[in-house]
């Protein structure tokens, strides 16, 4: 069982605060959902967990233990990986070196994404956007992470490729915490934990199928 959380935790950008005193907490193995509009904190809570965005107030724990002044590159050292909304690859890296740069056998993510096979030698940053998610996401499945920190994973993905990916998410024997700006169909009856969030702020915590 791994549990990271944000408490009471704040977040200042200048003069703005963007998350007031948001407590939220994430178990796994299990997915858990940050839902907001454009300015709602999900991806400021993200980078807190991840250590990118640094706290002004509050604190972040895993497993119980206060990891705050933790920085990011520790966090991932201890199994967490961040696949942040933008430059989720390295784009002058052909697409087999991303994914050896996390794992030397790249079949499980190609399992995963059939349809990165072909794209191998071609370098990442000639990828379409849904083929670049498929492949910043194939490299957090090789990393086989404890904690999975994703932002719009399924964005410019088909249907059937997003109900895919959230299966894969949901699948992970890890802690999968994702952001996203409305709650995706394949999620519509899961069992998944879910926080809304306006204005840095908790509006509703609950499963996915009790949201109003």
């Amino acid at each position: 069982m791994t549990l990271i959380a944000l408490r009471r935790a704040r977040v200042r950008y200048g003069p703005l605060e963007a998350l007031h005193g948001l407590t939220v907490a994430a178990p796994g193995p299990g997915l858990t959902v940050l839902l907001g509009r454009n300015g709602s904190g999900r991806t400021t809570a993200l980078g807190a967990l991840a250590g990118t965005v640094p706290l002004s107030g509050g604190v972040v724990e895993w497993d119980g233990t206060d990891i705050t002044r933790l920085p990011a590159y520790e966090r991932a050292r201890r199994g967490l990986v961040l696949v942040p909304e933008r430059r989720a690859v390295f784009g002058s890296l052909t697409v087999r070196e991303n994914l050896e740069l996390a794992a030397r056998d790249v079949s499980p993510a190609l399992a995963a994404y059939p349809a990165l096979a072909p794209l191998l030698p071609r370098r990442a940053g000639t990828l379409s956007g849904g083929e670049q998610r498929m492949l910043a996401l194939s490299r957090a499945l090789l990393a086989r992470a404890r904690v999975v920190l994703v932002d719009e994973p399924a964005q410019g993905m088909s249907p059937a490729v997003a109900a895919r990916t959230y299966a894969l998410l949901s699948g992970l024997d890890a802690c999968v915490v994702v952001a996203e700006q409305r709650l995706p169909p394949a999620l519509r009856e899961a069992s998944a934990l879910v926080y809304e969030l306006r204005r840095g702020t908790v509006a509703f915590c609950g499963e996915a199928a009790e949201l109003p």
